[in-house]
């Protein structure tokens, strides 16, 4: 029985980890921390044990608890000193997307990790779904041939998060593309298995942000507090000469609207998660589109509908640090990601094409 505690008892803590969590048998949710104690005494009456603990301070909490597993789910900014501090007190970590605010900070976790033997990973659960799965199977069996150019998609035509930090970038370190940008680059680096970056050139756009009557799906943002962007792009070619084209927003003028998805090309065939994962390929000299049928079904009463990505996720996480196995999700591969973030968000900022 693994004891877990949770640092963070906001958006992503109640509406991933914990109801994932609660399902897990082996598990064991003992202390909640939240720097809003209502939040963590809530979490805790929900899905912690009869005798949870609840902090408002989490180096208080790693001080007397005996924890074996610590999930970080707070503002980007503190993923890291968190999630360090959890690991030298024994504990493996799971912390939410991205790896941290910066590239910097996110090496610090690699090297935590390195020091003190502890497991990490981060959440990146769009892996997990079953489209993900399919096409990462498609990749491995060499069905594409050599990946050599993808788009990394995360558009939203009016869909501002206006909780929380999101639009604070002191707190986050930006805006749509740092939150779900990072989500369409994790799964299309994952797909290639292509992580050695030659160069990024990137620009960040705030053309939005300071409008009223927005439209938004979450009801008007206040521009005053909108200080990230609005929508990124990012232009990556990888040593091999790959290339990536990842496109960020939360605000645009576009119908075209996709998000936590990719599109791949390869000298093989082709896949793209437009109308649902497709495929396609030439075939006996004709051009040839497949949907593979995901479901799990085949009677007219069950849909055989899959465990949610954040089930899976969750499981396979908690299997890894029972059967000291290697997570799925590698901080190493997540620190890529951060890596490339951070170059748009610079190369954006001078000019220049960044070269690594």
């Amino acid at each position: 029985m693994l004891k877990l505690g949770i640092i963070g008892c906001g958006g992503i803590a109640n509406g991933k980890h914990l109801p994932a969590l609660k399902k897990i048998q082996e598990v064991e949710m003992v202390a909640f921390c939240d720097i809003i104690a209502e939040r963590a005494e809530k979490a805790a009456r929900e899905y912690g044990t009869k005798d949870a603990r609840v902090y408002t301070d989490y180096q208080e909490m790693l001080a007397k608890e005996k924890l074996n597993v610590v999930h970080v789910l707070t503002p980007n900014i503190s993923h890291a000193p968190i999630s360090i501090a959890a690991m030298e007190a024994g504990c493996d970590v799971m912390c939410e997307k991205p790896m941290a605010k910066t590239y910097e900070m996110a090496k610090q976790m690699l090297e935590a990790r390195d020091r003190t033997g502890r497991k990490l990973t981060i959440g990146y659960q769009n892996r997990f779904r079953q489209d993900s799965l399919f096409l990462k199977r498609a990749c491995e069996n060499g069905d594409l041939g050599e990946i050599y150019y993808a788009k990394a998609h995360a558009l939203r035509r009016r869909a501002v998060p206006t909780w929380g930090v999101f639009l604070d970038e002191e707190a986050q370190g930006g805006g749509p593309l740092i939150d779900i940008g990072t989500h369409a680059l994790d799964l299309t680096l994952w797909c290639m298995d292509n992580y050695k970056v030659k160069s990024v050139k990137g620009v960040v756009y705030k053309k939005l942000g300071d409008q009223t009557e927005t439209g938004n799906a979450w009801g008007d943002w206040d521009p005053e507090k909108f200080t990230v962007e609005d929508s990124a792009f990012g232009f990556i070619i990888m040593e091999n000469g790959a290339t990536i084209v990842l496109e960020s927003s939360w605000a645009i003028n576009m119908l075209d609207t996709i998000e936590a998805a990719t599109t791949l090309a390869g000298t093989k065939a082709g896949a793209d998660m437009r109308d649902g994962l497709r495929m396609n390929s030439v075939q006996y000299g004709k051009q040839v589109v497949t949907k593979p049928d995901l479901s799990a079904g085949g009677v007219a009463f069950y849909d055989g509908a899959s465990a949610a990505p954040e089930d899976l996720e969750a499981r396979q996480w908690i299997d890894a640090v029972l059967n000291d196995k290697e997570p799925l999700v590698k901080p190493e591969q997540a620190l890529v990601v951060t890596q490339i973030l951070e170059a748009i968000y610079e190369s954006a900022r001078t000019g220049k094409t960044i070269e690594f």
